[in-house]
């Protein structure tokens, strides 16, 4: 289905798989949490990749629309065992939290909201803030080499912080300031790979021409079956729309999509696109599984028949639309990755697009911590300026304590992930259960 990757000495499928799933249940805190685990788990622990090529696939997977910790989960798992490996690691990333959140949106479609999972993920939320921290500083101390690259993170933070410049135009600019400082450097030789054949044309062609087939066709079959004016064709098409356009993951869509959502198509209330959202933030998976909420919700409400049935279709529908795409961009880009290293003018506009990376994902970590630690922000504005500030009177003392805990869990006792986020987890439930 796609070109197999070069032979690599790694771990066993079965190792892979389980790894995976691990990874899967423990991907918490949008794509700078989920992103700083498997950089723990890929090059820290299993070291199945160096840093180099981690933070490579990383640039590749950021300039995908779509989930890019999903991307790169699936190229990761393309590079140790091919087609079935880049399978196997993208679907158990997502389908823990995609199988969570179907359970909870369940109940949340016949009950209401439900406290008691809120307070079990809050210690999750608090203690992937620890982990994003670790990563960023380890990312940084390795990405961020000379001035150039840290000129190039601050202006990237600045820029998506402050200004809210779209992502695709910062990694743009970084990637042209890294070309253009390797035309201002004396040429160097590259040594040649001549184990790297050039992917023939063909290949490329055959791997879209079946990704394309298995996207398109099954979501075609249910508006053909159920009429292109349904609720289930209707999510189809808008939900395959955004996933084409969803440049710099899924923060860069969600304000659109829940204006869409609400405004356009009336499928869900503000307050209840607000849960979703929540929802989406505390369990684990890719932050863009708040589209399976959406499709629940919508489906079941508008599908004409079973509610649950309808409901659950709905789900299904949604996550194929958002999901199938990644697998097409990243099963056809794959094969060429590795050989930009060998490019030196694009390795040195990869080079500032991770330098970019770092303000980026400084930035996701900023906005998740004043989203964890502060019920409540207003947003000012100075020209072109737009800062998101807390309301200190409603800072969250709980979720500061679970962090700090965290942290100390983390950094003091070096304690692993699943033991940080399980403590952390149960001493929320307890502060949950007893306040």
């Amino acid at each position: 289905m796609s070109e197999q990757p070069e032979a690599v000495v790694g771990p066993s499928f079965a190792e892979a798989r389980n790894a995976w799933a691990r990874i899967g249940l423990m991907s918490f805190g949008g794509p700078a949490g989920q992103i700083a685990m498997m950089h723990k788990v890929i090059v820290d622990e299993k070291r199945w990749l160096d840093e180099e090529s981690f933070l490579l696939a990383l640039n590749f997977c950021m300039l995908l629309p779509g989930p890019e910790a999903m991307q790169l989960a699936t190229y990761t798992g393309w590079r140790l065992h091919g087609t079935r490996g880049g399978l196997a690691a993208g679907l158990l990333f997502v389908a823990p939290g995609a199988l969570i959140i179907l359970l909870i949106t369940i109940l949340y479609a016949n009950f209401g909201s439900v406290p008691l999972v809120s307070a079990l993920f809050g210690g999750i939320k608090a203690a992937v803030l620890a982990i994003v921290v670790e990563a960023l500083l380890r990312i940084a101390g390795r990405s961020l080499k000379g001035w150039t690259e840290w000129l190039i993170a601050a202006f990237s933070f600045v820029a998506i912080f402050l200004i809210k410049i779209p992502f695709p135009l910062i990694v743009l600019a970084a990637a042209v300031i890294g070309f253009g400082k390797t035309l201002l450097q004396a040429p160097r030789e590259v040594a040649p790979l001549p184990a790297m054949a050039a992917v023939p044309i063909v290949t490329t062609l055959k791997t879209v021409s079946i990704w394309v087939a298995v996207w398109t066709l099954p979501l075609a079959a249910i508006a053909l079956l159920f009429g292109f004016e349904h609720v289930l064709a209707q999510l189809a098409a808008f939900f395959s729309k955004l996933a084409v356009v969803t440049f710099g993951g899924a923060y860069a869509s969600l304000a659109y999509m829940a204006q869409a959502v609400v405004e356009t198509y009336r499928w869900l209330k503000p307050g209840e696109m607000l849960d979703g959202l929540g929802l989406a933030e505390t369990t684990p998976g890719p932050l863009i599984l708040v589209n399976e909420f959406v499709g629940y919700l919508a489906a079941a409400r508008h599908g004409g028949g079973s509610p649950l049935g309808f409901g659950v279709l709905g789900a299904v529908v949604t996550l194929w639309a958002t999901f199938a795409p990644s697998f097409l961009f990243v099963f056809a880009g794959a094969p060429y990755v590795e050989r930009l290293k060998f490019a030196p003018r694009l390795k040195g506009a990869l080079s500032a697009i991770g330098a970019a990376v770092v303000g980026v994902i400084f930035n996701l970590s900023l906005w998740f911590s004043l989203h964890v630690f502060f019920r409540a922000r207003t947003e000012l504005t100075l020209g072109p300026l737009r800062l998101e500030v807390p309301t200190l009177a409603s800072i969250d003392f709980a979720a500061v304590a679970l962090a700090v805990l965290a942290a100390i869990l983390l950094f003091v006792l070096r304690l692993g992930i699943v033991a940080t986020l399980g403590i952390s987890a149960i001493a929320s439930l307890m502060l949950g259960l007893f306040a």
